[in-house]
């Protein structure tokens, strides 16, 4: 992924194929919060696309630690990162 998708809807919906295909969750909410910040210096000027909260539960995560949960999120969301993704807010539920 080198350029933000058209739409809001198209990018949260490559978040969620992104991290059910790493990470097989049995729950997932992709919340694009980037309308929140417009106007601050990390806004990248488009309305989304710059910060997203994930809430996510996995069973991948049994048995590890809150910092290894969180590792595998931002393991997963890297390439969104690379890509101007400023802040990664995870609920782990």
């Amino acid at each position: 992924m080198n350029a933000l998708p058209a739409t809001a809807a198209e990018y949260t919906a490559a978040i969620t194929a992104r991290l059910t295909l790493m990470l097989s969750p049995s729950q997932l909410e992709v919340i694009d919060e980037s309308g929140e910040h417009a106007g601050h210096v990390s806004a990248n000027g488009e309305g989304f696309g710059s910060h997203v909260r994930v809430r996510i539960a996995s069973p991948k995560f049994a048995g590890i630690s809150r910092v290894a949960k969180h590792r595998l999120v931002y393991d997963a969301m890297q390439n969104f990162i690379d890509d101007g993704l400023h802040a990664l807010a995870i609920d782990v539920v």
